[in-house]
């Protein structure tokens, strides 16, 4: 059986999610990630014992300083899984992805140079040496 989950979706492994951090989070939306979903195991089953539980907090955490900042809390979401409920993990793919397009790109992005195009100093100093 194969199944599709949304193309926009990029995966990073890592060892637990209790090995993500609060910062990991917010750095992904200051490089320009329109939302993040940390995917776990379920709870009471996690190898390392309470890493999902640390992660769900830390998630938690997340969520309060982008609804501060006025990113949006909604962005960030943890979801408790299990290495045999793919078509769940499709199921909530799906729903990060429409909950990340109703809320809108990231401002962070928005409000940053495009990649490779000069900023606004950059371009003053080029004007200057083109002078």
């Amino acid at each position: 059986m194969r199944l599709g989950y949304p193309s926009s979706i990029r995966i990073i492994r890592v060892p637990c999610t209790g090995k993500v951090d609060v910062l990991h989070i917010l750095r992904c939306f200051e490089r320009g990630a329109d939302g993040v979903a940390v995917v776990g195991c379920r709870e009471g089953d996690c190898h390392y014992q309470s890493g999902n539980f640390r992660a769900k907090k830390r998630v938690e955490r997340a969520r309060q300083i982008l609804e501060q900042i006025g990113i949006g809390g909604d962005r960030v979401r943890m979801f408790n899984l299990s290495s045999s409920d793919a078509p769940m993990f499709v199921r909530f793919a799906q729903e990060i992805h429409a909950a990340v397009l109703s809320a809108g790109p990231n401002p962070i992005r928005a409000a940053r140079p495009a990649r490779g195009a000069p900023t606004e100093t950059a371009a003053r100093a080029m004007a200057a040496v083109n002078r």
